[in-house]
């Protein structure tokens, strides 16, 4: 394994007492096509990932229902024994059926079990941080997420896990789930043109919880906007750099994790973060979502 050539941009970011690059890379897409099966590039999946170490990233974002089973295997092949400076953040509460859909999984016994196969899959004896998917593809449900955040809680007690966060919450969920544990993360959907996420975030900041958006680039359906073409035109910059350049500039506690299988695109999107906005450039951007 490589040693990283420079950290990329954007900083880091403490998840309780584990320190992360907040350019981060989500693992889904090494999966095969509707994150089910192996990938059809094995060796190209495994080199994204150990490209992702060599560019100085150290948070990488998976979950047991992606292949099912099949991220987390590769990123034990790739890594496994793990940098020090590597935290793995994963996901519990979803599984996958035979349709390719995302079932609920979020009783105790599901809990316990999604985490074992988890550790098991990772090569792992604690997972650095473990995320409570809640809702459903739709997006986020209202309802109590008492018993299952619970049943991670004492996973925690254990040993078996160091941090705790939510994914697909509402904002009442994020505070309920705060009233039972720590919370260091809430992952949910945010980009330029869906910011309903905007208070939340911001609210986030001020208690030092990182905020993880899931589809920063619009996910199966890429962003697309006249204002977004228009700045990326002006600085020369694809508009997947721009988007992404703005939401580490929108707030100092959101961490990026877009996800990709091709090691190109991955130092695109790592460089690309890096782009240098003016305030014009931020104002103009603004509108897309308002």
């Amino acid at each position: 394994m490589h040693t990283p050539s420079a950290p990329p941009p954007g900083g880091t970011w403490t998840l309780g007492d584990l320190t992360v690059t907040r350019v981060g890379y989500g693992a889904m897409q090494l999966a095969g096509p509707g994150v089910m099966g192996p990938p059809a590039d094995r060796d190209g999946a495994l080199a994204v990932l150990r490209e992702a170490v060599a560019l100085g990233i150290t948070h990488i974002d998976t979950a047991g229902a992606y292949g099912p089973r099949v991220t987390n295997q590769l990123i034990r092949e790739a890594l496994h024994p793990y940098p020090a400076s590597l935290h793995i953040v994963t996901k519990v509460g979803g599984v996958r059926d035979a349709q390719g859909g995302w079932p609920p999984a979020r009783r105790p016994e599901e809990l316990r079990a999604s985490v074992r196969e988890n550790l098991d899959d990772l090569g792992l004896d604690a997972l650095d941080v473990v995320n409570l998917r809640l809702g459903d593809a739709q997006g986020p449900r209202p309802g109590s997420l008492a018993e299952a955040f619970e049943t991670l809680a004492e996973l925690r007690r254990q040993g078996l896990i160091r941090h705790l966060g939510v994914s697909n919450a509402t904002a009442g969920q994020v505070a309920e789930a705060r009233s039972i544990a720590p919370v260091v993360c809430v992952q949910n959907m945010y980009n330029l043109a869906h910011r309903q996420d905007d208070d939340l975030i911001d609210e986030l900041a001020a208690q030092g919880i990182a905020y993880v958006p899931f589809f920063p680039l619009g996910g199966f359906t890429p962003l697309q906007s006249t204002a977004l073409s228009a700045v990326a035109t002006r600085l020369g910059a694809t508009p997947m750099a721009v988007a992404l350049a703005w939401l580490l500039r929108r707030s100092p506690n959101i961490l990026l994790i877009p996800g990709t299988s091709s090691v190109a695109h991955l130092r695109e999107n790592t460089a690309g973060a890096g782009l240098a906005l003016s305030g014009a450039d931020m104002a103009e951007l603004d509108v897309i979502g308002r």
